[in-house]
C-alpha cells in the first residue's frame, strides 16, 4: 500500500510544479533549425524550396520557434512523405509520474511524452479491429462488451455506443478539463477496475449530444480492443501500427497499479508521431499498406460535435479545425496530447507539422503553438501539385 501512496503524493507534487506560471521553464537552443539528418528511420528529406516553401521565413519561423520563452522542444515540418526540416532544443520537462522536472537535451533520438497523442492512436486501431471484423457495429451499446459488469446495464447506460466513445459524447458524468487534483483522470490510475468506474458515472445529457472531454472512455475502448482481439492492446498497437511503421523506440507509460495507459501514456520520438501524420495524410497507408481503412480515416477527421474550444471541433479521437492559408480557409485534423503535444495535418496541403513541449496546463502555450501553426502554414508558397 505505501509504494502506491507514495506514487499518488508525486502526482499531487508534480502537479502543483506544473501549474501555469510556475517557475522553472526556461529553455536554451541546442540545435537551429536545418536539414534532417536521416538516420536509418524510414524517412528521406527533401529542400524546403523543392517542398514547395518560403525556406527563408520557413527557417526564421522554425528559428523564432525554438528561441523564445515557449516551453517548446521540437518541431518538425514534413510534406509529400518526406522531412522538410525539424529542430530541437535543451529545456525542462516532466514525464509523467517523475517528482520533479528535470532539464533534456532534447534531439530526433529522444523520446517525449506524448500524453493524449495515444487516443488517436486508439482511435486509428479502432478503425483496424473493425475493418477485420472484429468489433462489429460501432451502433453496439458499450455495456455488451462487459458481461460480467451487467449490474451496471442502466437504460440510460445501455444508450451509450462504441461511437459516443469515440467522439467524447457518451453523456457520463466525467470531470477531467481544468480542474484540480485528483480530477476522474486521474483516479483511473488507482482504481482496481478503470473500466467499471467509468461505466458507472451516472448519465447527465443524451448520449451524441454533448462533448465532454473524457479519458475514461479511451480506457474503456482500449479494454474493449483488447477483447475483440484476443491479445493486449498495446500488442495490437504495435503488431498493427508500429511494426509496420518503422515505430520501434516507444514506450506505454503504466499507471500506479502497473496497467499501460492507453489515455496519456504514450512515449514517442518525435520523428516517429511524424509517421503517424503522414499515415492520416495517405488516408492509412504507408509505403503502399493499407494499415488502417482510407473510409476510417476520413471519418476520424470528419468533425462530429464542436468542443467549445478556440473553434475546434473532434471527430473519432481526432480534432479538427481550420486554418488559413493564401485567402483560403483550409481544414486540419490533429492529435492533441497536454504540454501542447501537436501532430497537425493539412490534407489540403499534404502538410504535417509536429510539436513536442514541457508547458503542461498551460494554456498560453496552447495557443501560442497554434499560432506558430498558422505561421508555418503561410511558409507553404506552392500547392500540393509540387508533389
Amino acid at each position: 500500500m505505501r509504494p502506491r501512496i507514495f506514487r499518488i503524493l508525486m502526482i499531487g507534487l508534480g502537479l502543483a510544479l506544473l501549474a501555469p506560471g510556475a517557475p522553472g521553464f526556461a529553455q536554451t537552443p541546442r540545435h537551429a533549425p536545418a536539414a534532417p539528418v536521416l538516420g536509418g528511420d524510414g524517412w528521406e528529406s527533401v529542400d524546403p524550396r523543392r517542398a514547395g516553401f518560403d525556406p527563408d521565413r520557413l527557417r526564421a519561423v522554425l528559428a523564432k520557434m525554438v528561441s523564445g520563452e515557449v516551453n517548446l522542444h521540437a518541431v518538425i515540418v514534413e510534406r509529400h512523405g518526406r522531412l522538410v526540416a525539424e529542430a530541437y532544443r535543451k529545456g525542462k520537462d516532466h514525464p509523467q509520474f517523475t517528482l520533479f522536472s528535470r532539464t533534456v537535451d532534447f534531439d530526433p533520438a529522444t523520446r517525449h511524452d506524448t500524453r493524449s497523442v495515444g487516443k488517436s492512436v486508439i482511435g486509428l486501431l479502432v478503425g483496424v479491429a473493425q475493418a477485420r471484423g472484429q468489433l462489429g457495429s460501432l451502433a453496439t451499446p458499450v455495456i455488451d462488451w462487459f458481461p460480467e459488469s451487467q449490474d451496471l446495464a442502466t437504460p440510460e447506460l445501455r444508450k451509450v455506443t462504441l461511437e459516443h466513445l469515440l467522439t467524447m459524447s457518451s453523456g457520463l458524468a466525467w470531470r477531467e478539463s481544468g480542474v484540480g487534483f485528483p480530477n476522474d483522470e486521474d483516479r483511473l490510475a488507482w482504481k482496481g477496475s478503470p473500466t467499471r468506474f467509468v461505466l458507472s458515472r451516472p448519465a447527465v445529457a443524451a448520449p451524441g449530444t454533448t462533448f465532454n472531454y473524457c479519458s475514461g472512455g479511451t480506457v474503456v475502448l482500449a479494454d474493449i480492443l483488447s477483447r475483440a482481439t484476443r491479445v493486449p492492446w498495446p500488442e495490437f498497437a504495435r503488431s498493427a501500427l508500429f511494426q509496420p511503421l518503422g515505430i520501434t523506440d516507444y514506450e506505454w507509460v503504466t499507471d500506479l497499479r502497473g496497467r499501460p495507459m492507453p489515455n496519456s501514456g504514450l512515449r514517442l520520438r518525435p520523428r516517429d508521431m511524424a509517421k503517424l501524420g503522414r499515415l492520416v495524410l495517405n488516408r492509412g497507408t504507408w509505403q503502399g499498406q493499407q494499415l488502417v481503412p482510407a473510409a476510417w480515416i476520413d471519418a476520424s477527421r470528419q468533425s462530429r460535435l464542436t468542443t467549445g474550444f478556440d473553434g475546434t471541433g473532434y471527430g473519432y479521437h481526432w480534432w479538427t479545425g481550420t486554418v488559413g492559408w493564401q485567402g483560403r480557409t483550409l481544414p486540419w485534423c490533429a492529435a492533441f496530447g497536454n504540454g501542447s503535444q501537436r501532430i497537425y495535418t493539412v490534407p489540403d496541403l499534404d502538410l504535417c507539422v509536429v510539436t513536442t513541449a514541457g508547458a503542461y496546463g498551460d494554456l498560453r502555450t496552447v495557443r501560442q503553438v497554434q499560432a506558430y501553426f498558422q505561421e508555418l502554414v503561410t511558409t507553404v508558397v506552392e500547392g500540393p501539385a509540387t508533389r
